[in-house]
């Protein structure tokens, strides 16, 4: 059989026997969940699954045939988005609270009972689309099927067992470079995050004035990008590694970032779908209708209140106790070294050269101190090189030492044979290229 032959089969089947076709599994589910008693149990990750994949085929298929701009199929199909973004939420939310034992962070016991309360809300609203959806099926006339899924067909995925580490332990010292790169990623992605600073809880009006002005989809989802490319490059060159097994520090690390990975897959289908589907868009009756409906079933403030107070904050709270986990991670890594140089000519450690030294620093992370005359000051801190030059100044110092990670030395040391970046005036000169990012 050619293509055409094959192009013009499939377009003998009607749209009515194609709806039917991929509402099918998407049905039993809803139908399967209209007889359950009860959440407790029944939202296993196979059901999570079975709902995101028949929703967004079924979502897919009503979109090619312009159903987003039909004023009869519009709701069943903002009804298919509504289920696929709740139940990747939830899906990511589940995951969370079925870890939540085996992730060693900080405030878990009040973290835990937040997500609980997170995830109920998903699945009560989920329960509560269920009957909706089956009857906007039956208003469509969409043949329903005869019998919904079972329990049988969603079962849970861990058990009791756990499978011995078995794996041994070899070259730790090649994986060092890896933990390093990897620590200092954390910390800069947290520092970067910190444009969302979280103070205190947010009320209705505050929420709704925060989202999607500040805080929205696009942000959220590129932060969660950068952590889930940060966990795979961890788990490929550290777990891979053997480098993980017996040391605290690492698997507390993991925890950090895998939960907080999580809570931003969390945070990104709910804004979705809430400044999507639950916003304002525009003029038309049939929009504004829709949206009064999924605002029924689906409470937009509880919404905003899972995705910030909750999502937000906690993200927030494990970026700064994770931060703390990997300056340890850095300070064990890091090869350390000493060296000697000259200090800035003519004006000393004023501004200009106090900042460019803390900012290598920072760059990478490690711990390195400023020896002057036997005192020690943090070449990190701009205010501490500072108090050192005031002493340098008074003693009429000429050389002084810095100790710590080899890799910010050695910047140092580039950064003193071009008198810290500024001629003898304090003007600014051009750097070496190895230090433009200085600039």
């Amino acid at each position: 059989m050619d293509g055409r032959k094959q192009k013009e089969d499939s377009c003998d089947i009607s749209f009515a026997e194609k709806v039917r076709f991929y509402s099918y599994d998407y049905l039993k589910c809803f139908l399967y969940l209209v007889n359950c008693d009860s959440t407790d149990n029944v939202f296993t990750k196979s059901l999570y699954s079975k709902l995101i994949t028949s929703s967004h085929l079924l979502e897919d298929f009503l979109d090619f045939h312009g159903a987003i701009n039909n004023s009869n199929w519009y709701f069943y199909r903002e009804l298919a988005a509504t289920i696929r973004h709740i139940s990747m939420g939830g899906y990511a939310q589940n995951h969370i609270v079925k870890r939540s034992a085996f992730y060693d962070i900080h405030d878990k016991e009040n973290f835990s009972e937040n997500g609980q309360a997170s995830l109920a809300f998903m699945t009560n609203s989920l329960m509560r689309l269920a009957p909706a959806i089956i009857d906007e099926a039956r208003r469509l006339n969409i043949e329903l099927p005869k019998k919904g899924f079972k329990a049988l067909h969603f079962p849970g995925i861990t058990t009791g067992e756990m499978l011995p580490h078995d794996f041994e332990d070899e070259q730790k010292d090649q994986h060092s470079k890896h933990i390093v790169r990897v620590a200092n990623e954390f910390i800069s992605i947290a520092e970067d995050f910190d444009t969302f600073e979280f103070v205190e809880v947010y009320d209705q009006e505050e929420l709704k004035a925060l989202v999607p002005s500040r805080v929205n989809e696009v942000e959220i989802r590129r932060f969660e990008m950068r952590v889930h490319n940060l966990q795979s490059s961890f788990d490929s060159y550290v777990i891979n590694g053997g480098s993980l097994s017996g040391n605290r520090n690492l698997k507390q690390f993991r925890s950090y970032f895998s939960v907080i990975y999580h809570l931003l897959q969390v945070m990104g289908r709910l804004l979705h779908f809430y400044e999507r589907h639950m916003t304002d868009i525009g003029y038309k009756y049939i929009y504004t209708k829709a949206r009064e409906r999924l605002s029924v079933l689906v409470d937009p403030d509880v919404l905003l209140d899972c995705t910030i107070n909750y999502g937000l904050y906690y993200v927030n709270h494990f970026f700064s106790y994770g931060k703390e986990v990997a300056r340890k991670i850095l300070q064990g890594n890091i090869e350390r070294s000493s060296i000697t140089v000259g200090i800035p000519r003519d004006l000393g450690f004023h501004c200009r050269p106090s900042l460019m030294v803390a900012k290598i620093v920072q760059n990478y992370g490690g711990e390195v101190k400023l020896i002057a005359a036997g005192d020690q000051f943090d070449a990190g801190s701009v205010l501490d090189i500072q108090w050192a030059g005031g002493k340098i100044q008074k003693e009429n110092i000429q050389q002084v030492e810095f100790q710590g990670d080899i890799r910010a030395l050695k910047d140092i040391e580039t950064l003193a044979g071009v008198n810290y970046g500024e001629d003898q005036m304090g003007k600014g000169i051009p750097l070496p290229k190895s230090l433009q990012y200085l600039r």
